[in-house]
């Protein structure tokens, strides 16, 4: 796929809103197998030319350092053969997943004979907005074409010629196992303009999913004309009850915070019950030392903790995505419940506890897209989830919440089945 050369970037962006809406109406209308053929072949080729994607990739590695990329970016830019791997296993799993579309949500027959059918239909065009990381271009394409969707793909500049191959791999897919051609379109330049010029076509793009730094995610949801899915920052929160298994959530709270330090599912705030912190807080630092992990925290944290820093306002808000944890000791559960309500980003928040009535309240009142008992926050996860992908993690409340799968890129109509009934 040859780099764009034109400067008529709204000709170039109707073209790709044409194709693309074009691309949805007969995607709503192949088979499941017919999907199913087309994820499985992109499995095969994604295999069959490994070493070209590696080389791909090594340039757009090389090229890193100069667009400021930090260690993390950069780790998430990195092709390996683990990685790849992943990626040939996530669309076999997507193509094992139950097809959405056609699903029968809901029906009834009405006392006059009418039979009302609530049906899963696809979205439309899926305009998809995402940095550094080229596996979630397969990711994307594969949800996005399973539920029927026709997919705009526009990666960062860091990813360029990884992302060039991976979209040049899809097409051919497509072409060998008969797929609209435009059924997944991978922008071909990388002029931030165009993006604007995308966001005003909400006469063919249906919705719009943003997947990166919370400028990116700013940006497009100011500009965007049509509906966007999106999370701003993952600011989660781990609460240690009174009531804690401390071996456990010592356990928990390492893995939330340093299973990965750059993503949104990431630990970035502790809480921590004062009945238990004097025992707690210095087994945690003895465990996080081990990754480098700074702790900010209040007076209290300070107290127990000599080697942790006071932590400021902006501190118990911040999502870090690297090693600092912010912590604070309270003196109840509902004290905890206040502090994520006035800190937490609304993505993921887990307690720790072996009261059920903790559990209990805390799942009700802590108003976030997923609430864990006793478990990591790194399981906010549409594959964790049985999701089998994600386009992305939502903290909104319309139309999708948590992690983005399949069912998550439908929408629904109504048909109804009659026999010349007429309304009296």
């Amino acid at each position: 796929m040859a780099p764009q050369t034109s400067t008529d970037l709204t000709a170039y962006c109707l073209q790709l809103c044409q194709q693309a809406r074009a691309a949805s109406k007969q995607l709503a209308q192949l088979t499941g197998q017919q999907k199913q053929n087309w994820l499985h072949q992109a499995a095969t080729l994604l295999q069959q030319r490994s070493a070209e994607l590696q080389a791909a990739n090594e340039a757009d590695l090389q090229a890193a350092p100069g667009y400021g990329l930090t260690p993390a970016a950069i780790d998430r830019l990195r092709l390996t053969p683990a990685v790849l791997q992943s990626m040939v296993e996530g669309l076999h799993q997507v193509a094992q997943l139950p097809d959405p579309v056609g699903e029968v949500m809901e029906s009834n027959i009405r006392p006059n004979g009418l039979e009302v059918l609530k049906v899963r239909v696809p979205l439309g065009v899926v305009f998809f907005i995402y940095e550094s990381r080229p596996n979630v271009t397969v990711d994307a394409a594969a949800l996005c074409v399973k539920s029927g969707n026709a997919v705009i793909l526009r990666g960062g500049k860091e990813a360029l010629h990884s992302n060039l191959a991976l979209g040049q791999l899809l097409a051919d897919a497509a072409h060998q196992t008969g797929l609209p051609p435009h059924a997944v379109q991978l922008v071909n330049t990388t002029d931030r303009e165009l993006v604007g010029h995308l966001l005003q076509r909400s006469d063919y793009i249906t919705v719009t999913i943003p997947r990166g730094g919370e400028s990116l995610i700013r940006r497009v949801a100011a500009e965007a004309k049509m509906p966007v899915i999106k999370h701003f920052t993952g600011n989660c929160h781990v609460y240690i009850d009174q009531s804690a298994d401390l071996d456990l959530a010592v356990q928990v709270t390492v893995n939330s915070k340093c299973h990965r330090f750059g993503v949104c599912n990431a630990a970035e705030s502790l809480i921590v019950h004062s009945a238990v912190a004097a025992q707690f807080l210095p087994r945690l630092a003895e465990a996080l030392s081990t990754h480098q992990v700074e702790i900010r925290g209040d007076a209290r944290v300070c107290q127990i903790l000599p080697t942790a820093t006071v932590a400021t306002t902006e501190d118990y808000a911040a999502e870090f995505l690297g090693p600092i944890l912010s912590a604070v000791v309270v003196d109840s559960l509902a004290e905890a419940i206040s502090h994520i309500d006035q800190y937490s980003s609304g993505h993921t928040e887990t307690i720790m506890t072996n009261d059920l009535n903790s559990a209990r309240t805390f799942t009700q009142q802590v108003d976030s897209s997923a609430v864990m008992v006793n478990a990591s926050t790194r399981f906010n996860d549409g594959f964790q989830f049985g999701l089998g992908a994600e386009i992305g993690i939502s903290t909104d409340k319309f139309h999708a919440r948590g992690p983005c799968g399949l069912k998550e890129l439908t929408s629904y109509k109504y048909i109804v089945m009659g026999n010349g009934q007429i309304r009296e």
